[in-house]
């Protein structure tokens, strides 16, 4: 059993023994010609930054991607939240990102609701609006440096796992196949997850809006908002810039319900919008337009032995509120340092259980929020209708409700399960506090280290303490902790987890004996080899 913020309470690793393969075929566990610690399907936001964390800490993973080795521009997601943009500035990548694209202060949901962000407990007080191949950009760079491997035009085709690991079939180009093994897989491979097909998981739920036109266009008029979006009677609309002249359009209406096959032509896209926003701005130069069907589903488990379940993989909404990405972001940096840890012997098996008590209400309080933003700007009786109305009220004159919702669109105010009895910060997400140095806590976590924060001119523990010496292997954990003081006067002592939460606090500094007693439960007692590589912890 384990502690749900990374706190190893028992020995038992759960992870199945059971064998799973998908309709594709099954991966031949003879003549394995690979050997890796994560392989990770997908390579998407939520692969890429996974993968990244994975090779920076050392360990051996590869990509597989079923697409052509290039980014495509086919993405939906056009908005990075405060949260998300927490993360990618503790990887280093937020200030170039943020150069890239064009920042908003306030997010409009429909209608006259809209959210201020500028009072956002956060350095990111902003949406900010780029494409999503802007963003895979920097995220497959950062991983190609570290040393993560990439195989493209390469699709798996089974799956089997044992005690041991996980034996995946693979087809790669002119039809090559191959087995790969690894410790772990991770499948980031969107709503049509082969890897959630191999491990036999359903995907329950259903499609809540049918026919949503997409197109890239031209617009000869430019609109007054960098984010428009709108729903009037029975249509909705969203336009976004990707930055090179063309603009997204994502339209619905809903006397148009047909088939994702059926025909789409630049006409039917300015009507919509039309209807929509009251204007087609000009439309012209389609260089792409589809249909498609948006849905609510979540997998039960995120978690089945040793395959895990991010991103879109995991669980799919609708645009509404533009979290879909970020809520993919956010999983892979709660997952990748769990991996690291146990991977790299510091923490037990089990520690990997609590992805899913963590995430997984996530993703459904996500599901929830989207749906229920969709369904209000689609109200279409007088009873939905006057909820809409009071739910815009309350949001935009009630303060706490302001908060509140700004808090769960951004993702800033999620936290997680606590063990009863723990410092009220345990579990909760750690700003970006000033230390002592004049530093931020987002860049001392660019290591992929814990960070330990103590008042000002109190000893931090570096060594086990003297009475202690005499145990074996009990090293000190200057490979995986970074210490640093407040800058303020703030008398806590506070342990923040590699993704930016709180692990453990306490009001006080404890003795040296229980810090570093706190520090072997959370950071773990012994360095371990990788097989074949240099040792992990120096």
């Amino acid at each position: 059993m384990t502690g749900t913020n990374g706190n190893p309470t028992g020995t038992t690793d759960t992870t199945s023994t059971t064998s799973t393969t998908d309709n594709l075929g099954t991966a031949d566990t003879t003549g394995t010609t690979d050997h890796t610690g994560v392989i990770v399907v997908g390579s998407g936001p939520t692969g890429l930054l996974l993968a990244g964390d994975l090779a920076t800490a050392g360990i051996p993973v590869t990509v597989l991607e079923k697409r052509p080795r290039k980014i495509s521009n086919l993405s939906r997601a056009f908005a990075l939240h405060a949260r998300s943009l927490e993360q990618l500035d503790a990887r280093g990548l937020a200030d170039e990102l943020e150069a890239t694209g064009r920042t908003l202060d306030r997010l409009r949901l429909f209608g006259r609701l809209s959210i201020d962000l500028t009072d956002l407990p956060s350095r990111f007080n902003h949406v900010l609006v780029l494409p999503q191949y802007e963003v895979e950009k920097a995220l497959a760079r950062r991983a190609v440096e570290a040393g993560a491997g990439f195989r493209y035009d390469t699709e798996m085709t089974g799956l089997v796992q044992d005690a041991d690991g996980v034996t995946v079939g693979t087809r790669g180009p002119g039809g090559r196949t191959e087995s790969l093994r690894a410790a772990y897989v991770v499948g980031a491979d969107g709503m049509r997850s082969a890897v959630r097909g191999a491990i036999g998981l359903p995907f329950p739920g259903k499609s809540v809006i049918r026919s949503v036109v997409l197109a890239d266009v031209k617009l000869a008029d430019q609109p007054d908002e960098l984010l428009t979006v709108s729903a009037v009677g029975d249509a909705f609309a969203f336009l976004a810039p990707f930055g090179d002249g063309y603009y997204r359009v994502i339209g619905w209406h809903r006397g148009r319900d047909v088939p994702d096959t059926e025909p789409l032509d630049l006409a039917e896209v300015k009507e919509i919008t039309r209807r929509a926003l009251g204007h087609d701005y000009g439309m012209h130069d389609a260089r792409w337009m589809s249909r498609f069907h948006s849905d609510e589903r979540q997998a039960p488990a995120y978690r089945v032995g040793r395959v895990f379940l991010a991103g879109d993989a995991a669980h799919v909404h609708t645009p509404a509120g533009g979290q879909g990405m970020n809520t993919g972001l956010q999983d892979a940096a709660n997952l990748s340092w769990k991996l690291v840890s146990v991977l790299a012997g510091h923490a037990d098996p089990a520690l990997l259980d609590t992805y899913q008590c963590e995430r997984h209400p996530v993703g459904k309080a996500v599901l929830r929020s989207s749906g229920g933003l969709v369904r209000l700007a689609m109200a279409k009786r007088p009873w939905t209708r006057a909820a809409r109305a009071a739910l815009t009220g309350l949001v935009s004159h009630v303060g706490p409700a302001r908060r509140k919702a700004t808090a769960q669109v951004t993702g800033i105010g999620y936290r997680y399960p606590a063990p009863r009895g723990t410092h009220p910060l345990t579990g909760t997400r750690v700003p970006d506090v000033r230390l002592a140095d004049g530093t931020r806590l987002y860049e001392a976590l660019r290591d992929g280290h814990f960070v330990l924060i103590t008042p000002a001119h109190e000893p931090l523990v570096q060594e086990p303490p003297a009475q202690a010496s005499s145990a074996p292997g009990l090293p000190p954990h200057s490979d995986r902790l970074t210490t640093a003081y407040w800058a303020s006067a703030r008398r806590t002592t506070l342990l923040v987890r590699p993704d930016g939460y709180a692990a453990w606090a306490a009001d006080t500094t404890p003795a040296p004996d229980a810090l570093h007693s706190v520090l072997v439960t959370y950071l773990g007692p012994t360095p371990v080899r990788w097989p074949g590589r240099e040792l992990l912890t120096k």
